[in-house]
């Protein structure tokens, strides 16, 4: 299966949750109903109940009826999937195009690649040589080196621009 950005998105948001994240372990190492999760997990059988209904949304659990209780199982193929995913992600080059040009590599010609001129984001110092310190200690005259004004950078108490997120 190829996971889509919304399909990881989604899987990784139902894992976030430490309740479900739990659930997850315990499913991992037995086939559980969600009586028995609630005793493990010490919550009430309608909370488990909800985490399983999110944890069954992304994919990751499946139940199966026996008798009069449900018994709920780990998808493996799809931990492992996600797993895969993420790997894939992390192989991935990163694409110079559309990144601040203070985080391309020295000797990569950005020119070279078809990259359009950015100006400089608005949260990193055109020269952050001229900076001591931390930039919260740093003094107005030292931005004005560094950066050419102090109206609304970073280096200064006030709140970033929202429009440069």
């Amino acid at each position: 299966m190829n996971f889509t950005m919304s399909d990881l998105v989604l899987t990784l948001k139902a894992l976030a949750d430490e309740s479900r994240f739990r659930i997850i372990n315990l499913l991992l190492t037995h086939d559980l109903c969600v009586g028995a999760l609630a005793g493990h997990l010490n919550i009430s059988k309608s909370a488990v109940s909800q985490h399983l209904q999110i944890l069954r949304k992304a994919g990751l659990v499946s139940g199966e009826k026996r008798g009069y209780w449900t018994h709920y199982r780990v998808d493996r193929s799809a931990i492992l999937q996600i797993a895969e995913a993420l790997r894939k992600k992390t192989d991935q080059a990163p694409d110079f195009r559309v990144v601040c040009h203070r985080s391309v590599p020295d000797g990569i010609h950005t020119k070279d690649m078809g990259r359009r001129e950015l100006n400089m984001c608005k949260d990193c110092c055109e020269h952050p040589d001229k900076l001591k310190g931390k930039t919260s200690e740093c003094s107005e005259e030292q931005i004005q080196a560094c950066h050419g004004d102090t109206e609304g950078h970073p280096c200064t108490n006030q709140k970033p621009d929202p429009k440069h997120r």
